[in-house]
């Protein structure tokens, strides 16, 4: 009992603190926020060196013809997306509006985002932990289109709580990632959009896939969705150009199960053609990606690896 009174206790001021941080962060003229994350990107990369044996290690696994400088260019970048993100997720709600989204995005591929999200069947919107993902399903709602998106919980559900709040507030759904999968095929049932990350750890019993090279599990639940519900897939990025809520909003490749394509034939073609995606997007821009996750866990077992066909 006092223990969990203490662990409530450091869940609040942990809440408290965040919530401070970000009314210092929504006060500031953004110009000011912009100039102090990118200063401090270096601070977390080579002071503090906050993960940075696992940033190092993903990136030479990742990139193993890139020099020692090159991975550490990459490695202070994604610190510097990391924060700039922060930063836009605070001030998305005052910025982002119907009327003024067009000022902060290039979209490539509406048409595709709007005949899919107009279709009377199922489907999935799928990105990665790239780009300001968090943004671009921000983005789905301003435009008007509902997504029930597959989030695992924070432990700390004080923040939890608030970021879901931000989630929801342009009519985003969070669903929690454990047992979940009754609401998702309510969802499906009633022709939803259901939101999901693609490149998430999923452990030795997951959808062994090539990325980068190297075998990487992923959920089976996603392709599970999809052809159990003949549901499109929609991959999706967000990928910043330069500056704060300036970006590339990209339908990267749409896979349609009702067609029966090769890409579609199972659930072991379809993970590897969206993990091959992702890829290609990652590699357009490397330090907008969540290089601080342990992509690579494990080994599969023989002959469970799909190769890239990229």
């Amino acid at each position: 009992m006092q223990r969990s009174l203490v662990t409530h206790l450091v869940d609040w001021l942990t809440y408290v603190a965040v919530r401070v941080a970000i009314c210092v962060v929504q006060a500031l003229p953004r110009t000011t926020c912009e100039r102090v994350a990118r200063s401090s990107a270096n601070l977390l990369a080579n002071r503090l060196r906050i993960r940075r044996r696992v940033v190092r290690d993903n990136l030479r696994q990742a990139f193993p013809e890139w020099s020692a400088e090159q991975c550490r260019q990459a490695a202070c970048g994604m610190w510097e997306h990391l924060l700039l993100m922060v930063v836009e997720i605070a001030h998305a709600p005052r910025v982002i509006r119907k009327t003024t989204w067009r000022k902060h995005l290039r979209i490539h591929g509406m048409e595709e985002i709007v005949r899919t999200m107009w279709l009377d069947r199922p489907k999935v919107v799928l990105s990665g932990h790239y780009g300001n993902f968090e943004l671009a399903a921000f983005l789905f709602g301003v435009f008007g289109f509902k997504t029930y998106s597959v989030a695992r919980e924070l432990d700390n559900p004080y923040l939890d709580r608030f970021v879901n709040d931000f989630r929801e507030s342009r009519g985003q759904e969070i669903l929690p990632k454990k047992g979940s999968a009754p609401d998702v095929a309510i969802a499906m049932e009633h022709n939803g959009a259901i939101g999901l990350l693609g490149d998430q750890a999923a452990g030795p019993r997951g959808c062994w896939v090539d990325f980068f090279g190297r075998p990487a599990s992923v959920h089976k639940a996603i392709g599970v969705f999809a052809l159990s519900a003949s549901a499109p897939v929609m991959v999706c990025t967000a990928t910043r150009r330069k500056n704060l809520f300036d970006y590339d909003l990209r339908v990267e490749g749409i896979a349609d199960p009702a067609d029966e394509t090769p890409d579609t034939a199972g659930l072991t073609p379809l993970s590897q053609w969206y993990t091959n995606l992702l890829e290609q997007a990652i590699r357009r821009a490397p330090a907008q990606y969540w290089w601080v996750h342990r992509r690579w866990r494990g080994e599969p077992p023989r002959g469970r690896v799909s190769r890239s066909a990229a």
